[in-house]
């Protein structure tokens, strides 16, 4: 058997969970290393020679290393090609092209706001934080333009990048996960015909449910 990859850092990190949910997709076994963030863990040398800007996930595969979430899928994806989901990350130049561009919007359109509105409504009160009111109406207002044109788009195709499940998709659901579970706001998902058709459908997949049963029961 091969020697698994490796993901260090906690669950409950979107970004840990969007590698996580990759793996379970394309069926690549991992081990999960524990970085307890709360002890500045992923501030220490040995971590930082992982990842320099010390935050998670880390990632190895043999003498590989690899950080920022994105990248570790797009290349557990071309690495592991024939395994799993084979059309996770496209079959041709085109429809690669296509998912690359809605995992761009997800990473620099949708991710900024819905990732501020998770921070202040999900995560502010459990760690005794003020939550700013400013900008959580300031990035309810920007996530609404967002899924705005996600509902057109979804309107058009099944899924973000066309008629597959994909990295674009998978992309998605970690912030979403915690905006519809977690806060208060997660009509701003479900009450959309299309956008919450879509969500319905990307929440339900077996490696998505393993990753929240993973949250759920505090690995790290």
């Amino acid at each position: 058997m091969a020697t698994p990859v490796k993901v260090y850092g906690p669950t409950m990190s979107t970004a840990v969970a969007r590698v996580l949910a990759c793996l379970v997709e394309k069926d690549v076994n991992f081990q999960l290393i524990s970085i307890d963030m709360s002890k500045g863990e992923h501030k220490m040398p040995d971590f930082l020679k992982l990842q320099p800007f010390g935050q998670v996930p880390a990632f190895q595969d043999d003498n590989i290393s690899l950080f920022e979430s994105r990248s570790i899928c797009r290349y557990i994806c071309d690495k592991y090609a024939d395994k799993g989901n084979k059309a996770l990350y496209g079959t041709n130049p085109l429809s690669k092209a296509s998912i690359d561009q809605w995992i761009e919007a997800e990473g620099q359109s949708f991710n900024p706001p819905s990732g501020a509105l998770v921070f202040q409504l999900a995560f502010a009160p459990r760690m005794k934080i003020p939550q700013n009111e400013g900008l959580i109406k300031q990035n309810e207002a920007k996530l609404r333009k967002v899924l705005d044109i996600y509902e057109k788009r979804l309107g058009e195709s099944r899924f973000l990048a066309g008629e597959d499940f994909s990295l674009a998709d998978l992309s998605h659901l970690p912030n979403t996960q915690y905006l519809v579970a977690a806060t208060d706001r997660g009509g701003l998902i479900t009450s959309r015909k299309n956008v919450g058709r879509w969500w319905n459908e990307i929440s339900s997949r077996d490696s998505w449910k393993k990753v929240v049963e993973m949250q759920k029961s505090g690995s790290n």
